[in-house]
């Protein structure tokens, strides 16, 4: 692709969202947990019945100003989930709506999971909390990013 194509590409990423008017059904989420399979705090799956898929790219520490907030994984995931609570508003919803979660870890350590514990009680459903997986990485985009979170949700 040269330099034209990708611009080209680039404008019609960035023209704003068409979409027509559609009478959708409430949205419901149900969490599933067989006791066999069950983790304290994710669902092992959810079931999304009406709405819309709404995919979030992987989310990172960024300021307003584009510095990275915070030197540790729990200051860095603050500003994560404010960013994903800004891009959910513009959506028209919450995270109470949020039916997946992907989080990247640079440098992976099993402690790592009570900082993302004691974000995630902070913005996520404690009813119904997001099928989840935690990854460990060896890099992410800047060396000074320590955490990345993805997300589907499911908007009416």
């Amino acid at each position: 692709m040269n330099r034209t194509d990708f611009a080209g590409a680039f404008m019609l990423a960035s023209l704003p969202f068409v979409a027509f008017p559609v009478h959708a059904a409430s949205v419901e989420l149900r969490s599933i947990n067989p006791a066999e399979v069950r983790i304290p705090g994710i669902s092992q799956a959810i079931e999304i019945k009406g709405g819309n898929l709404l995919v979030l790219s992987g989310q990172v520490p960024l300021t307003a100003d584009g510095g990275i907030a915070g030197e540790t994984i729990e200051e860095q995931l603050v500003q994560i989930f404010e960013n994903m609570r800004i891009v959910l508003a513009e959506a028209g919803t919450d995270f109470t709506s949020i039916a997946r979660l992907t989080v990247y870890f640079r440098d992976y350590e099993p402690s790592m999971l009570q900082d993302l514990r004691n974000v995630r009680e902070r913005y996520l459903s404690r009813d119904i909390p997001p099928a989840s997986t935690v990854v460990g990485v060896s890099a992410l985009y800047r060396s000074e990013v320590l955490v990345e979170v993805e997300a589907i949700a499911v908007v009416p």
